[in-house]
């Protein structure tokens, strides 16, 4: 039942991201993205909403979503699932995120969707604005190091404790660069879809790769000698 859960899942997320894409390429996004967009600054001054404290936090989070902090969170994932004896899994983990950086990457250069230019910018940003870089690799990496870490574990507590916070961490980091004003809301829904769509593919080729005894299964620990 998983299984073909998770392959509806990645059948409608092509789906949904290919009808999206149409949309934003055709302009019939565009009055969404706006309204949306400037829901998040003054009226007057197109300034961010919130203290400067709640500003900051924004860039923190978003910092989440970052090439230097996913790069750390997927070398101590990998190194926390070596350490416990799974080896092949932590090679896995590293070859899904950085196969998803080059799809993330591909998908951009496809598309070439301009960044928002009715605000500021309150960060350094480069490159194009669709699908959200920040969004999709959150999703590619949280959501499949969430996915892989929960296989990897027999306790369902562990297991909902690390999809759970993948599935946060995500989110925020994906709200926050609308709130920085350096990506439309559709440039951030589509980066969500675009990774949950390979986490779900990770995952499926981690289970397929683990009946085959190639990965370590759930209970299987490798000896540290």
């Amino acid at each position: 039942m998983a299984v073909l859960l998770a392959l509806a899942g990645v059948v409608a997320g092509v789906w949904g991201f290919a009808l999206l894409a149409d949309e934003v390429q055709e302009g019939g996004t565009q009055a969404f993205d706006q309204k949306l967009l400037l829901a998040f600054r003054h009226s007057d001054t197109r300034a961010m909403l919130g203290p400067p404290s709640v500003q900051q936090a924004g860039r923190d989070i978003s910092a989440l979503g970052g090439t230097a902090v996913l790069t750390i969170v997927t070398i101590i994932a990998a190194g926390f699932l070596a350490l416990d004896g799974k080896r092949h899994m932590a090679f896995f983990v590293c070859g899904s995120v950085l196969s998803g950086v080059a799809a993330g990457t591909l998908l951009k250069d496809l598309f070439q969707r301009p960044r928002p230019d009715l605000v500021p910018f309150d960060v350094y940003v480069s490159g194009a604005s669709f699908p959200s870089g920040h969004s999709m690799m959150s999703a590619v990496t949280y959501l499949t190091l969430g996915a892989l870490l929960a296989r990897s574990q027999e306790r369902k507590r562990l297991k909902a404790y690390f999809l759970l916070v993948a599935m946060f961490l995500t989110l925020a980091v994906g709200v926050t660069r609308v709130y920085l004003g350096v990506h439309w809301p559709t440039d951030v829904l589509a980066g969500w879809t675009a990774g949950a769509v390979w986490a779900l593919l990770c995952w499926l080729t981690a289970r397929w790769l683990q009946s085959r005894r190639t990965l370590e299964r759930e209970t299987e620990h490798q000896s540290l000698n």
